[in-house]
C-alpha cells in the first residue's frame, strides 16, 4: 500500500477533541456487555488507529458496553474471548495470529461470537482460509485518497439506518481480490463513476455482513482517515456493526438466495479457488490457462464462493495424475458440508496426460461449492477445469438460418502490471500517478512475471505503459512459462523519472496458447516499472 506521511500533531489533537462530541443516543434495550478491540499490525500501520480506539470507547460509554483495547495476540484464548460479545479488528495488517490463536478465535466466532472488521482488517491473515471467509474479501489495491459516492443498498440494517440513498465522503477506497456479493449481504457499495481507481467492474461492495456458523460478521472498508472517526454517520455505521455482531439487535445479513438458472453449465478453472487448504496452482502447458489445481494431498480441499450448488445435477473434471490418484468429494457450504457426490480419479500415466471423470450429484443444498480430496500418500492428482451442469428438459429450438458472419473487431485486454500470479524478483511499487496507485516495480535484469489469467492465444499486439529513471531495457513477451515461446520483444527507455510514464507497442507473432509471461533484461540496477499492459487480439 502507499505510505502516506503522518499528519501533524496539531491535526491529531484537533481530531481527538472532535471525537469527544456527543455520540449517538444510548440504546436503552442493550444489557451491559464487553467488546475487544484488536489493532495489531504486522504490515502497514494506519495513523488513524488511536482515533478509532477512542471512538469505540466513546460509543461504548454512551451505549452500555465496555471496551478492552489490545495489540497482544496472546489475548486470543478460549477462556479470555468468552467474556466478549464481539471482537473488532481495527485496521489490523499482515499475519497477526498464530495457529493456536486462530483456532481459539474461529471456535469463538463459530460458537456464537461476533467479528467486526474495519478498513485494513481486509489486509490481514492472507494465509488463513477461514479468515478470508470471515472478512468476506481480501484487500487487493487502492487509489489515492479522494471523494467518492457511497450507495446505501440496505438502509434497514442498524449500521445504515438513517442514511440517505447515497453518501458522499472522502476516504481511501479499497479494491478487493474477489467480489464478495454472492456470499455476504451487501449494505453499501461504491459508485465507481464518482472517483478514479475503482477496479471492480462497476459492482464494488464496500460494507457488508453475514452469519458465520452460529456467530456474526460485519466489515466496512471505510475508515482510513483520522477524520472518519469524528463523523457522526461513520460512528453510527460502526456502532450498528458492533451491536449486530454482539447479538444486541437482529438484522437480515443472509447472502443472496436467488438460485442459479436450471439447464445451464458452469466451467471453472481448478486454480480459481477462493479458499483452500494445502493446494496451490501448478503450471502445465497443456492445461487450460496454463495451470491446474495442483499439489493435492490427502485431506486437502478447495472452495469456490462464486459457484452455487443449487440445482446441480452433474460434476465433470478434467484431471491428470502420475501419483496415487484418489477421490474428489463434491460438497456444499464448506469443506465438511453436505456431500453431493464423489468421483474416483485414476493415475493417467503422467501429470500432462488429461482425462475427464464425471458423476451425478444428489441432494438439494444451496451453498457455495467445495471440493475435498482423499487418497493415499504423496501428490494424488491435478484438476485442470471442472464443470457443474444443471439439467432440465427444454424444447428443441426451431432451426434458424445461419446469419452472414460479420468481421470481428479487435478485442483488447488491459492488465495491471502488479496483478501477476507468479514472479521472480519483482514486487509492487507505489506511484500516485499509476493506475490503481501501483506499478510492477523493482525490475532487475533476469526478473520475470507470469499472468495465468491472460491467455496468449490469438494475441497480435502488446502495449505497455511504463516509467524509468533507471537503465531501461527490454520486455520479452512469452507464452507458457518464463522460458516459453517468444512472441515478441519491445525496448523500454529511460523516461526521466519513475513518475513519468510513456507507452511502447510491438506486434506479436506465433500461435502459442499458454498463459502470458513477461521477462526482463537490461543493464545493472532497477531497469523500469510497468503500470499496465494491453494485449490486443
Amino acid at each position: 500500500m502507499i505510505r502516506y506521511t503522518r499528519r501533524g500533531l496539531a491535526l491529531v489533537a484537533a481530531t481527538l477533541i472532535a471525537t469527544q462530541l456527543a455520540p449517538p443516543a444510548a440504546q436503552a434495550a442493550d444489557p451491559a456487555y464487553q467488546v475487544l478491540v484488536f489493532s495489531k499490525t504486522a504490515g502497514f500501520r494506519h495513523d488513524s488507529i488511536p482515533a478509532g480506539i477512542q471512538m469505540i470507547r466513546d460509543l461504548g460509554a454512551a451505549n452500555n458496553f465496555t471496551v478492552t483495547a489490545t495489540e497482544d495476540a496472546n489475548t486470543f484464548t478460549a477462556a479470555n474471548l468468552a467474556q466478549f460479545k464481539t471482537v473488532v479488528f481495527l485496521s489490523t495488517t499482515g499475519d497477526v495470529l498464530n495457529a493456536t490463536q486462530q483456532t481459539a478465535f474461529s471456535t469463538y466466532v463459530d460458537g456464537g461470537g461476533g467479528y467486526v472488521g474495519i478498513h485494513a482488517a481486509a489486509d490481514t491473515e492472507y494465509d488463513w482460509p477461514y479468515y478470508g471467509q470471515l472478512v468476506g474479501a481480501w484487500f487487493k489495491s487502492h487509489p489515492a485518497i479522494q471523494q467518492a459516492v457511497v450507495k446505501n443498498e440496505d438502509r434497514t440494517h442498524p449500521a445504515t439506518t438513517g442514511l440517505g440513498t447515497t453518501w458522499t465522503r472522502t476516504d481511501e477506497w479499497y479494491n478487493y481480490r474477489t467480489n464478495p456479493r454472492s456470499t455476504v449481504h451487501v449494505l453499501q457499495s461504491l459508485d465507481e463513476t464518482s472517483y478514479s481507481g475503482g477496479e471492480m467492474a462497476g459492482d464494488h461492495p464496500i460494507t457488508w455482513c453475514h452469519p458465520q456458523q452460529s456467530g456474526r460478521s460485519f466489515y466496512t472498508g471505510l475508515g482510513h482517515t483520522i477524520e472518519s472517526y469524528a463523523d457522526t454517520n461513520y460512528r453510527n455505521l460502526v456502532l450498528g456493526g458492533i451491536r449486530y455482531t454482539a447479538g444486541m439487535v437482529q438484522a437480515n445479513c443472509n447472502p443472496p438466495t436467488t438460485p442459479p438458472p436450471t439447464g445451464d453449465s458452469t466451467t471453472v478453472e481448478g486454480e480459481a479457488y477462493t479458499s483452500q487448504s494445502g493446494v496451490q496452482p501448478a503450471g502445465h502447458a497443456g492445461a487450460s490457462g496454463g495451470n491446474t489445481l495442483g499439489y493435492i494431498d490427502n485431506g486437502d480441499w478447495a472452495g469456490y464462493a462464486s459457484v452455487n450448488t443449487q440445482n446441480a445435477k452433474t460434476f465433470s473434471a478434467k484431471v491428470s495424475s502420475a501419483g496415487a490418484g484418489g477421490t474428489i468429494t463434491i460438497r456444499s457450504g464448506s469443506q465438511t458440508g453436505t456431500v453431493l457426490g464423489t468421483v474416483a480419479v485414476p493415475n493417467t500415466g503422467s501429470w500432462d496426460t488429461f482425462q475427464t471423470v464425471t458423476t451425478n450429484l444428489t441432494g438439494s443444498a444451496t451453498g457455495p461449492l467445495f471440493l475435498s480430496f482423499s487418497g493415499g500418500a504423496g501428490s494424488l492428482f491435478d484438476i485442470d477445469t471442472f464443470t457443474i451442469t444443471r439439467n432440465t428438459t427444454t424444447p428443441t429450438p426451431t432451426p434458424t438460418p445461419t446469419p452472414t458472419p460479420t468481421p470481428t473487431p479487435p478485442v483488447s485486454t488491459t492488465t495491471e502490471g502488479e496483478a501477476y500470479t507468479s514472479q521472480f524478483g519483482v514486487q509492487p511499487a507505489g506511484h500516485g500517478g499509476a493506475s490503481g496507485g501501483n506499478t510492477l516495480g523493482y525490475i532487475d535484469n533476469g526478473d520475470w512475471a507470469g499472468y495465468s489469467q491472460v491467455n496468449t492465444q490469438g494475441a497480435k499486439t502488446f502495449t505497455a505503459k511504463f516509467s524509468s529513471a533507471g537503465a531501461g531495457g527490454t520486455i520479452t513477451i512469452r507464452s507458457g512459462s518464463q522460458t516459453g515461446t517468444v512472441l515478441g520483444t519491445v525496448a523500454v527507455t529511460n523516461t526521466g523519472s519513475w513518475d513519468t510514464f510513456r507507452t511502447v507497442t510491438t506486434n506479436l507473432t506465433g500461435t502459442a496458447t499458454g498463459p502470458l509471461f513477461l521477462t526482463f533484461s537490461g543493464g545493472a540496477g532497477a531497469l523500469f516499472d510497468i503500470d499496465t499492459f494491453t494485449i490486443t487480439r
